[in-house]
Parts: structure tokens; C-alpha cells; sequence
């Protein structure tokens, strides 16, 4: 008995200490051919704009990708104000080994694009991600997408 409730309670403890997603949801690129025409979209329902919140890049590649990195446009777009920003991600060391998680050929990055952010008024916020490199399409992209972090 005094086993359980021990463990009923650091299950408690650590469960209210951990931040999970408040937001996160990633998209196929069809054919793993990333072509300028396809802007992935992710609408975000904010009900509290004092909340802050770490923002998250996720990117998908695989071993056939052909550089070392990748740069991105993020669009968030609000009725009243559109703002845009490339962020670089480093997919390779110099010596050419991939950085980030593999599960076989597939390699996942996350990079932290935006820390501690708000949103400046509750309602619906649309984010679309787009390729930033010259090749188009860009091969070996599996998939692509946000994370967002309650703190």
C-alpha cells in the first residue's frame, strides 16, 4: 500500500513538472520533393495571450538530402499584421555526418526558432513554412513542421 502511494505521488510530482506541446503537428512533402509552390500551413487557436511560448522548427530529411543545411521562411500571417523570417538549419558537421535523431535513412531536426513569444491577442493564427534554397524542388525533405511549448 505505502508502495503505491508513493508512486501515485512522484507520478504527480513529475507529471506537473514537465512541459508538453502546447501545439504540434508535422506535414508530408509530397514525394520528398519540396517544390516553392508548396507552403505547408499550420493555424494555431491561441485562447491566452499572456501564455509565452517556445516555438519550434521540425524538419525530416534523408540520407539522399544534398547539402548540409536548409533555410526556411516562416509567414505568420494575422489579419492585422504578416511578418516573415529565414532561419538556417544546420542538417551536417563538416566532415558530412548528419546531425540530429535517425531512425534508418530519416534524419529529424528541431531547432528553436522563436524563445519565450507571445501572441498579441487570442484567435486563430496561420503559419506557413517554405524552401529558401535554390534547388526546385528540393529533394530529400520527408516532412516538415512546428512545435510550439507552453512555459
Amino acid at each position: 500500500m505505502r508502495g503505491i502511494f508513493i508512486i501515485a505521488i512522484l507520478s504527480l510530482l513529475l507529471g506537473s513538472c514537465q512541459q508538453g506541446s502546447f501545439f504540434e503537428k508535422n506535414i508530408v512533402i509530397p514525394n520528398q520533393s519540396w517544390d516553392y509552390e508548396f507552403k505547408p500551413e499550420f493555424k494555431i487557436d491561441v485562447k491566452d495571450p499572456k501564455a509565452h511560448y517556445d516555438l519550434f522548427l521540425e524538419l525530416r530529411h534523408t540520407a539522399n538530402y544534398s547539402y548540409s543545411n536548409i533555410f526556411v521562411l516562416v509567414h505568420q500571417n494575422r489579419s492585422t499584421k504578416d511578418s516573415s523570417n529565414r532561419f538556417e538549419l544546420k542538417l551536417a558537421e563538416l566532415d558530412g555526418r548528419w546531425t540530429g535523431k535517425s531512425a534508418g535513412s530519416l534524419y529529424e531536426q528541431s531547432m528553436l526558432i522563436k524563445e519565450n513569444m507571445q501572441f498579441p491577442d487570442t484567435g486563430s493564427y496561420v503559419i506557413h513554412l517554405e524552401q529558401n534554397m535554390r534547388d526546385n524542388p528540393l529533394k530529400g525533405i520527408n516532412d516538415v513542421g512546428l512545435k510550439l511549448i507552453k512555459k
